[in-house]
């Protein structure tokens, strides 16, 4: 059994004149990705992948999680078929892993691994999804809802 964990990236700041990929977080935004590291915490995971961009690799620092962070600059733009793509690279070794990215992509994922309608998933939400046999098998209908998180 895997475990993945999707998570929005949290709140961006919309400053004139700022490229999209270089928006940073609000404070809001900081202590939401603060609070989610303390949910996700518990469930110990082994990678965190999250795009590159400035707010998402935000955010994923303040999970302060003790995993391992990963950056892919591909997880910007990606469409769902793509994130799968990504997800199925993971290696055996990781049991747990949290993917940091951008709607509409990620509630997409959430929706075609799960097959259950999440209504929304606003900036720092997060989906928990069980998911069987390896990283390499994932794909749609084969997840489990276990919990979801809204800030």
């Amino acid at each position: 059994m895997k475990t993945l964990i999707v998570l929005r990236h949290a709140k961006a700041e919309h400053t004139p004149g700022v490229l999209d990929f270089e928006r940073g977080l609000t404070h809001r935004g900081q202590r939401n990705a603060r609070e989610a590291g303390v949910l996700i915490g518990p469930l110990k995971p082994d990678l965190v992948l999250s795009s590159s961009s400035k707010r998402t690799k935000q955010t994923a620092e303040l999970l302060g999680l003790a995993a391992p962070l990963e950056l892919d600059r591909d997880i910007y733009e990606a469409y769902t078929d793509e994130l799968l793509v990504l997800i199925r690279q993971v290696g055996p070794e990781v049991g747990t892993l949290v993917l940091v990215g951008h709607n509409p992509s990620v509630h997409e994922l959430v929706m075609g691994l799960t097959g259950d309608e999440v209504e929304t998933f606003p900036p720092g939400a997060f989906a928990v999804v069980e998911l069987p046999g390896p990283w390499s098998e994932v794909d749609s209908g084969t997840g489990t809802l276990v919990d979801t998180h809204r800030p």
